[in-house]
């Protein structure tokens, strides 16, 4: 899948991502359209019950990347958080993540354990810009296949720090050779983004994660010409918490299921997204 993404960047359009926190998830994605799969630790962190705070281990998500990986045909943009250490960490993760079927990582700038970005409150504290260049060279050197996309996320704009220090970290992660540039803002409108993209002089493209700032429309995007990746970041866990809380409160409600059955997908489709057409077959051929 790590062509597939080269080719897809190297088609210069804008690329829509979709987050999963499953197999099944990123299936749905897949049948959506979308260009590719947001690994989300986020989401992950919420399937278990989680807050974003590096509880997830390297482990666990790593397992989930492969069970999409097996699941969806899609490439993977694995979200790895600060790389789950230092550059020594990094090395090992970015061999793991090959391995799983990723097709790229995004690590990001701050300490170790991070604090989700879009928490009202919380640590936001970033490492030294050379201590991040060693992790991107480390992710780098490590990489086997060179179609491996490493991507650097600054939350500098998410930590206060302006968008002189966002834009001076950013030069410096591609001066280490990321691939693409994330840039973060848990801004309830787009003007701090959109004013870091057209500051933006680098050579590499930026990616953008418009959670807290949704009219940030594709439209609007592509205008500033130099984004070729929107990463939605949670909105799968979210639509799935909405429906779920939806249907359950109705049937206590209600007393029954009889009120809800016809709003919510068959068990039929149920099977169609397990594959067990292919089992039919696998049966019939196999079975004496």
């Amino acid at each position: 899948m790590t062509s597939k993404l080269r080719e897809k960047l190297a088609e210069r359009r804008l690329l829509h991502v979709m987050a999963a926190h499953s197999p099944l998830s990123a299936k749905l994605a897949e049948e959506a359209g979308f260009d590719g799969i947001w690994a989300s630790g986020f989401e992950l962190s919420a399937l278990y019950g989680m807050p974003d705070l590096s509880f997830v281990s390297m482990t666990q998500h790593l397992d989930m990347v492969r069970a999409m990986s097996g699941s969806a045909h899609l490439p993977i943009v694995a979200d790895i958080d600060t790389g789950y250490g230092n550059a020594i960490n990094v090395t090992h993760a970015i061999a793991e993540y090959e391995r799983a079927g990723a097709a790229a990582v995004v690590i990001e700038d701050k300490t170790f354990p991070k604090v989700s970005s879009l928490a009202s409150t919380g640590r936001q504290e970033l490492v030294r810009i050379e201590e991040f260049q060693g992790k991107i060279a480390a992710a780098l050197a490590s990489r086997r296949d060179p179609n491996f996309v490493v991507i650097a996320r600054t939350e500098a704009l998410i930590a206060g720090l302006g968008e002189a220090e966002a834009l001076r970290r950013a030069a410096a992660y591609e001066a280490a050779g990321a691939d693409m540039i994330l840039i973060h803002s848990k801004q309830k409108t787009p003007d701090e983004v959109e004013s870091f993209v057209r500051a933006w002089s680098g050579d590499v493209p930026i990616v953008i994660v418009p959670t807290a700032y949704p009219e940030m429309n594709e439209s609007r995007i592509s205008a500033l010409r130099k984004i070729r990746m929107v990463i939605y970041g949670n909105h799968a866990i979210r639509a799935s918490v909405t429906a779920m809380k939806d249907i359950f409160t109705r049937i206590r409600r209600d007393g029954g299921i009889h009120t809800v059955n016809e709003n919510i997908v068959s068990v039929e489709e149920i099977f169609r997204l397990q594959g067990m057409d292919r089992v039919k077959i696998v049966e019939k051929q196999f079975l004496r």
